[in-house]
């Protein structure tokens, strides 16, 4: 039996995240209303999910010594991770001293904030099919990686960013320097090392969302969602739908794929798995232990979206992954460099059938940052992506 206490008062069960933008607001949104007492953690304050917790924080999360202090003194029941830019090792201290709980657990967190933990364990651990690949600590290892037998086309990457960023793809030799370049500025954490990925000719990828809860025997229970299909540009996403029609047996590869790198991982929650598909052919390609970006569509597609799917299985609670129609998204850029941006055409975009809008309260736009999503519902997904990108175009960020 599960049992949930009051906020704000002695029983209350305190849930702490570590990163509060979009899909953090979503998941304390999620767990407020169980009734759930919230803490939202940030580098910057005003972060969306600060603007709806009862308590926001602003530290450098990084640092392991602002981390502790700050675990200690909250005492959360659960610290929830949601980016990658976290003192890691501190948490697996502060769970094996019994401190608090790390969703799923604080290994889990430390192996899938590092590109180069969750591909050693994917590929060397498990045994799972991915990319060739080769970490490289300096432009001369990434060359003569490239040299050596993953040539071009080939894909390069921080082993710690987030959303894309630092991630660019090399055709040739003159693109090295540059994308090594925009790997040392894209990573979250400058530790000079990549990961040099060869080029997988796939018709498309996917994130399947992967949940492990309680099942009504009290025992973990692996779920899963309908796939969703996504279209990345520098490898961030800019729209996603779902379900992705797949060959039945590239979904049960993908399946099979996603328990054995969760089985190992462990705890509870929901993970983000994203796949390369051809055909009946699948390849592993990255993991987070937590809500995804592209998984914003299931806000107007599943009964339970992945942010209420993710509150629920971390509280030990049952979990529905079920498909309530299919439904696209488009990413909303801000367009400008400014604070306090505001947006018109809101009405416009809310009046096309079917659709919705999040606009996520991030304080200062950037050209490229994304400020909020259209959602569209749709008797089938081509109509659905057709209608979401509408909806986006029709909103217009711009400086007060």
């Amino acid at each position: 039996m599960t049992t949930l206490g009051t906020p704000l008062s002695p029983s209350a069960t305190k849930v702490m995240l570590l990163g509060s933008g979009e899909l953090g607001k979503e998941v304390l949104i999620a767990l407020q209303r169980l009734g759930v007492e919230t803490t939202a953690v940030d580098r910057y304050e005003n972060a969306p999910g600060q603007q709806v917790a009862h308590h926001a924080r602003t530290i450098t999360m990084s640092d392991p010594a602002q981390l502790k202090a700050l675990i200690e003194t909250e005492r959360p029941h659960l610290v929830v991770p949601e980016i990658e830019a976290i003192a890691t090792p501190m948490l697996e201290e502060l769970e094996a001293a019994g401190v608090v709980r790390v969703i799923p657990t604080a290994r889990a967190a430390r192996l899938t904030m590092d590109r180069e933990g969750i591909r050693r364990l994917a590929a060397e651990t498990l045994g799972l099919p991915t990319s060739p690949y080769q970490f490289c600590d300096s432009l001369a290892e990434l060359q003569a990686a490239i040299d050596a037998g993953i040539g071009y086309p080939c894909v390069v990457k921080p082993v710690m960013s987030s959303s894309g960023k630092g991630q660019s793809k090399i055709d040739g030799p003159a693109d090295v320097q540059k994308a090594w370049d925009y790997a040392m500025a894209g990573g979250r954490v400058s530790h000079g090392r990549v990961i040099v990925e060869g080029f997988i000719d796939f018709d498309y990828e996917i994130t399947l969302l992967t949940v492990r809860a309680r099942g009504a025997d009290g025992q973990v229970q692996t779920q899963y969602c309908e796939p969703i299909g996504h279209v990345q540009v520098s490898g961030d996403y800019v729209e996603s739908w779902q379900p992705q029609p797949m060959h039945a047996r590239a979904l049960e590869a993908s399946r099979h794929i996603a328990k054995a790198v969760t089985d190992n991982l462990g705890g509870q929650g929901l993970f983000g798995v994203e796949l390369f598909v051809k055909g009946e052919q699948v390849w592993f390609s990255e993991v987070s232990p937590r809500p995804h970006d592209t998984g914003l569509v299931t806000l107007c597609t599943q009964h339970q979206s992945e942010f209420e799917l993710h509150a629920r299985a971390i509280l030990g609670l049952p979990v529905d992954t079920s498909l309530r129609n299919p439904g696209a998204s488009a990413v909303i850029y801000g367009g400008v460099e400014a604070q306090g941006i505001v947006f018109d055409g809101v009405d416009e975009a809310l009046a096309i059938p079917g659709t919705d809008l999040r606009l996520f309260g991030k304080p200062e736009s950037f050209t490229k940052r994304r400020m909020g999503v259209a959602l569209a519902r749709g008797t089938d997904v081509d109509s659905a992506r057709d209608t979401a990108k509408l909806a986006a175009s029709k909103v217009k960020p711009r400086q007060a």
